[in-house]
This record gives structure tokens, sequence and C-alpha cells, in this order.
């Protein structure tokens, strides 16, 4: 296994998820390991991402639940929230997370460096900091992750993306959202939960994107509208201003007016993969348009010796999926010879308020792809709402082909959708049909029986 030419079997840059995942493994195998990260050991997920985000949606929910505790019989008096509080309990949390990633990494006797690092050459790897050093190695993994998209307008500067929202020293009264993707979408229902005035911009008519089903994309919208949240669609913003009071106005393009008196601006406008500063441009390896590195279904990229995981390559920017590719490459190089990752059925979820989970085929994707197929689809307000009062409506779909009756997609809105769509996904990853659905008997009363209750198509898609 030992290469005596190079310094390491295998260098890693980037210590998120998968780049971690990918350097236990390999050291595991018997490789000499050793891993690069210039900020905190987690990566966007644990540090700025999934983590911190899930616990603020947490500490957003309890403004409902104390609401619809009331129809219960409960009774409470002045309800108060500390945002300090919350801030310094998520810190606390994501630093602990932080140091059991870089313990793992030395139980692991992976070797570790808290630097830049640049791609000089195939095998070459030059560290910046007081001590600058190239460092060798057989194969070099990069899995740098990505980051936020900020559009080139005058006053951006007074904007925060979705790296800097975690740590605002205080919450703020009305927050302008620009975007309506999933990382927009989530934050709104943060803050509109903790108190907060949210305002969404955006420069189309829809949101979320064709990735996620038409059905839910208008159930999503019309529920987070009812929760008081504004959109503003066909809207671009033109600058930023900052006022003499200390809050900014936001102007919007083509003399659609404009929003005073704002405390944040977030801009939540898409990512983009970390290549900047990290490649050699000698090297010659092959990006996406979208400016991600272009792999083959076991990582490699056009260079034989490198290989990328995770949101900086051209694949599927989640991190479980990041965290079985860097096992995969391990693997790959150093165990039980070639793996690729299955890349079908991934399921998925998007914190909104309420919650979605999703996976398989949409209704559109499948109509591309077969001929014709059935749509089983329920609206119906859960149990907890006939006391409480709310008027949320749990949104459920099925699609299958005609004829087979497969499974193709499972999409769901409503609360514990994440959890419930995790376990739809290993019905579809069998390769589960509507029959088995229908055999499947209810667990009541829950929501989730209606996956399996739901018998007759709403309608047949040519």
């Amino acid at each position: 296994m030992n290469t005596p030419n190079y310094d390491f079997d295998l260098f890693v840059i980037g210590g998120g998820s998968g780049g971690v995942r990918a350097a236990r493994i390999a050291s595991q195998l018997g490789a000499r390991v050793a891993i690069t990260e210039e900020y905190q050991y987690g990566g966007t997920c644990v540090i700025r991402g999934c983590v911190p985000k899930k616990l603020m949606v947490y500490a957003s929910h309890f403004s409902e639940t104390f609401e619809d505790a009331k129809g219960f019989g409960w009774s409470f008096g002045e309800m108060t929230f500390d945002w300090k509080k919350l801030i310094q309990g998520k810190n606390q949390e994501i630093a602990r997370l932080s140091s059991i990633y870089e313990q793992n990494l030395l139980a692991a006797n992976v070797s570790t460096f808290k630097s830049h690092a640049t791609v000089v050459d195939g095998h070459t790897v030059a560290l910046d900091g007081p001590e600058p050093k190239s460092i060798t190695a057989k194969y070099i993994l990069l899995a740098t992750g990505g980051h936020p998209n900020l559009p080139q307008i005058a006053g951006i500067e007074f904007a925060i993306s979705s790296n800097e929202v975690f740590y605002l020293t205080s919450q703020p009264k009305h927050i302008v959202i620009v975007g309506a993707g999933y990382i927009a979408l989530e934050f709104a229902g943060i803050f509109n939960g903790l108190g907060t005035k949210v305002t969404i911009i955006h420069r189309g008519q829809d949101i979320l994107g064709p990735g996620f089903d038409r059905g839910l994309r208008t159930h999503i919208k019309e529920e987070m509208i009812t929760k008081g949240i504004e959109f503003k669609f066909s809207c671009e913003l033109s600058r930023i201003e900052q006022n003499d009071s200390g809050g900014y106005s936001v102007h919007l393009q083509y003399d659609q007016g404009a929003l005073h008196e704002i405390d944040q601006i977030l801009m939540a406008t898409g990512r983009s993969p970390n290549v900047r500063n990290l490649i050699d441009g000698s090297l010659g390896i092959c990006l996406t348009h979208q400016g991600a590195i272009h792999v083959d279904p076991y990582g490699k990229s056009s260079v034989d010796s490198i290989y990328a995981v995770g949101d900086v390559s051209s694949r599927v920017a989640l991190t479980p999926v990041a965290i079985r590719e860097g096992n995969a490459v391990a693997q790959t190089l150093f165990g039980q010879g070639p793996m690729a990752v299955d890349l079908s059925q991934v399921p998925s979820a998007v914190f909104t308020q309420p919650p979605i989970g999703t996976v398989g085929l949409t209704e559109e994707e499948a109509l591309k792809q077969y001929k014709t197929v059935d749509v089983y689809e329920a609206h119906f307000k859960p149990l907890k709402s006939a006391i409480s009062g709310r008027h949320e409506k749990v949104f459920m779909k099925l699609i299958a082909e005609v004829g087979t009756q497969k499974i193709l997609g499972a999409h769901m809105i409503g609360e514990e959708a994440p959890e419930i769509i995790q376990a739809i996904a290993i019905a579809l990853k069998m390769g589960a049909t509507k029959q088995d659905f229908d055999a499947t008997i209810a667990v009541h009363p829950t929501v989730a029986e209606e996956f399996v209750t739901m018998k007759t198509a709403v309608r047949k898609t040519l």
C-alpha cells in the first residue's frame, strides 16, 4: 500500500462530510492520508448549512406550537424569545460537532492541516500560510464544497449570505430575502416563525424550480402566503442603500419601487462550486458549464490522479450523497476496487414550514420518460388541526407508471414529511408498485397512512 515516492497515498482538500469520510475510510484501509481544511472541520452542512439551519427551524416552530396548544386547553403567560440565547446554543453545538470531526480524523490516524491548498499538478499540493509547503500524494481528492452567489449590484456589501445569517447578533424586525430556492424558503420560514416580517423578492413567477413537482410548488407557496410571508414576483434588485437610521432601502429594477427600513437583506441566489484558486489552470481539469469539476461514476476527474466529491463535483449536491461518494472513492482507490454511487431514488427534504419531502420523479419528469402515468393526490387538514384551529393542509402525491404500476415518485408537504419520505424512499428503491402500497395496512390515525389509502387516481396523464 505504501508509496515511498510520495508523502501520502491520498491528500484530501476540504474537511466537510465527503472529504472527512474519504480520509477516514482510506486510512482504515491502510493508506497514508492527510487532509486540510482552511476554516473549520465539518464543512457547509455542519458549520453553516444543514445542522445550524435545522436548529433554527426547531426554534421557529415553537411560536405555532404554543398557539396550537391553546386549542388543546393549555394557557400561558406572555411568551418571549431570546435571539442571543438561540445563537449561543447553536454555536456551542456546532463547535462540539466540529471538534468531533477533527477528533475522528486523528483517531483514524489521518494527518490534519489548517490551510488553504492549491493543486499544482497531478500529485502536488501547495499549502498557504505562515509556513508554506508543498506536499505530494499519489492521489488528490477535492472536497471543497460550494459558496453562495452574490449578484454584482450597487450596495451588495450591505447584504448577507447564508454564511453570515447564522451569526447575526440581533434578530431583524424586517428581512428581505432575495431568491426563491430552498435556502430562501427555509430561512423565510425560520424568520417568520420567530416573529420577523419577511419579504421574498424573486425575478421569476414560480418557486423552488423544475426539480420539484409543480403541484408541490404551488401548495407550499400558498401555505407560506397564508402564514404571512410576502412574495414579490417578477422583481429584481437594482441597488441597496443604507439609510441614516442604520436600516436599508432595497430598490427594484424597471421603476418597480423600493422597500425601506429593512434590517437585513439575505441573498439566497444560488450556490457555486469552490474551484477558485483551487487548481492550477495548466492542469486542464474539465469543468461543467456550472463550474463544477466533471467526474466519472467513480469520482475521477479528467486528470487520472485527481478525484472530486460533494458540491464541488458534477453530481447531486446533498450531504448524504457526498458521504457515499467519499466512501466510494476510498474503496475504489484502496479497497475492494471500483465502486460507484447509485444516484437513483435519492430522497431530499426542504425544511420549509410546513416541510417538504420528495423522492423519485416529478409528474413533469415522469411524463417525459413514460407514455402515461397515474397520479394519486390528496389535500387534507390533519387531525391535529381539528382542535388547534390551524388551517394548514397536507399535500401528498404518488406517481405510478400505467401498466406495471411501479411507483415513480412520491411527494409530500406536511408535518414530519421529511421523516415519512425516508421510509417511502426505501420502498421506491426496492421497486414497489401501487399494489404494494395498497396491500399495506395503514397505521391509524396518522398522516402517513394516506400513502397506502389513496386508491383512485385523480388523473391519468398522457
